[in-house]
């Protein structure tokens, strides 16, 4: 199909009659819209709560713990009586 019969074809289909829209179809549409949305709410909610208990999570371990002190060596005694 070329582009001029690709053209007519779309100016056929716009020009035809438009498809009478079942009666319940909008208000159907809308109660799965509104429960979709309110899905991706409660999901982004729940992530943002879980990143934030990880945040407070670490950050508890990290002061107990103190990751950024270097552990005393066990390899050799401590000097004395220098």
């Amino acid at each position: 199909m070329n582009r001029s019969e690709r053209e007519a074809a779309v100016r056929r289909i716009m020009e035809a009659a438009p498809v009478p829209v079942p009666p319940g179809l909008h208000g159907e549409a809308v109660r799965r819209g509104t429960r979709l949305l309110r899905r991706r709410r409660f999901a982004r909610r729940l992530l943002w709560l879980l990143l934030c208990a990880a945040a407070v999570a670490f950050t508890v371990w990290a002061v107990r713990a103190h990751p950024w002190v270097e552990p005393p060596s066990r390899t050799t005694p401590p000097v004395t009586g220098w």
